[in-house]
């Protein structure tokens, strides 16, 4: 069975990565691992940024030049003929304008993965893009989203309940080679001990959510009362200096680790006792499907997506959104609880392994596409 796979926001062979992009591979390797024969059927990008009315009809212009094109192909080989278009997520920054013209002239079923509502851009500087979005979310065979929030703003455009699918975040396996173990020297070169727990947060270090994130939690850090622990931060980018200064109160007790490789961050992962951070305005987070994985139990705030890739009381706490007291509270009951830690790594594991593995992906997305197309 042959499946077209189209990314508007950013396509999955595109060369900057970004979470966005590792989303689409991950959708794909999933699809693949179904057993279903999967192409990259076009690298458009109708991604607008800064919400430009003439930026975005061009776009539209071309994407249906594009979508013509594809329709041509298609028709004059038939057989290389998609079964089924999938498109991984579609808003009103990127809208999909060639996914339901194609489904629609070569009568097969249409999916989207990951799309999102926003009514307010409906006469905002999006609204052409916000259009296209909202035109293809109703005309979707199945839109499959990945946060029970963004369910709740999708429903209102669906006609039939079994339109709408519920298919949270998932991740991939680690690699088959053993993952860089962390060794004391790494953390001593830092400036850090080996001598005590260790509290890890991972996060880019720009604008916007990401520097509220660090804002919190430096705030969070007050109010613990346990001792003999350090937080280990591993991440970069052009605030680094400023969040450095949000820090330095805690003086040794903050490690700054940098840009990490994968190997690398999947050892401080192992090496830990616990994921901290804040998720201001995060969509959902890989980091913590990341921390699962390896067993490290995370502790949040009930924000956005969270709640669909921490499962409250079995792979880390929850507590409520922007409360840096409940989550330091949080933070010092596990730390002074060694058999609830254990429990919650263990709840940690079993949670990605059974509930958000490449593997139960694969198998739910198989039982959902034959009912559409067999």
């Amino acid at each position: 069975m042959k499946i077209a796979f189209y990314a508007p926001m950013k396509s999955p062979d595109h060369p900057i990565p970004s979470g966005d992009r590792r989303m689409a591979r991950l959708f794909m390797r999933a699809l693949e691992m179904a057993g279903f024969d999967v192409q990259v059927i076009s690298s458009f990008r109708s991604f607008d940024k800064q919400g430009d009315r003439s930026f975005q009809e061009a776009k539209l212009s071309e994407a249906e030049q594009e979508a013509g094109a594809l329709i041509r192909q298609f028709q004059a080989d038939p057989s290389e003929r998609p079964d089924l278009f999938f498109t991984y997520h579609v808003y009103h920054k990127a809208p999909d304008w060639i996914g339901p013209k194609v489904a629609k002239a070569l009568d097969i079923p249409y999916y989207i993965a990951e799309a999102s509502h926003a009514p307010k851009q409906m006469n905002g500087r999006w609204h052409i893009g916000y259009a296209g979005a909202e035109a293809a979310i109703r005309a979707a065979t199945r839109v499959l989203h990945l946060t029970r929030l963004d369910g709740a703003c999708l429903q209102p455009l669906m006609d039939q309940t079994d339109q709408l699918v519920h298919f949270p975040p998932f991740i991939e396996p680690l690699p088959d080679h053993s993952p860089v173990k962390p060794t004391a020297k790494w953390v001593e070169a830092a400036g850090g001990r080996t001598n005590c727990r260790n509290l890890l947060a991972v996060g880019m270090m720009r604008d916007g959510d990401k520097f509220n994130s660090y804002l919190q939690l430096a705030e969070m850090l007050l109010h613990l009362t346990s001792d003999n622990w350090q937080l280990l931060i591993v991440g970069d980018g052009p605030r680094r200096s400023d969040v450095e200064t949000l820090f330095a109160p805690f003086g040794s007790n903050v490690v700054f680790l940098g840009e990490r490789s994968e190997a690398e961050l999947a050892s401080f992962y192992e090496y830990a006792d616990l994921y901290v951070w804040p998720a201001s305005g995060e969509a959902f987070g890989m980091a913590f499907l990341e921390a699962a994985r390896a067993g490290l139990p995370a502790v949040s705030c009930c924000t956005r997506g969270v709640p669909d890739v921490v499962e409250n009381g079995v792979s880390g706490i929850l507590v409520r959104d922007g409360d840096m007291l409940a989550l330091a509270n949080a933070t010092d009951q596990l730390l002074n609880n060694s058999e609830q830690l254990a429990a919650l790594s263990n709840g940690a594991k079993a949670f990605v392994t059974e509930q958000r593995s490449l593997e139960a992906a694969a198998a739910n997305l198989s039982n959902l596409i034959k009912k559409d197309v067999e």
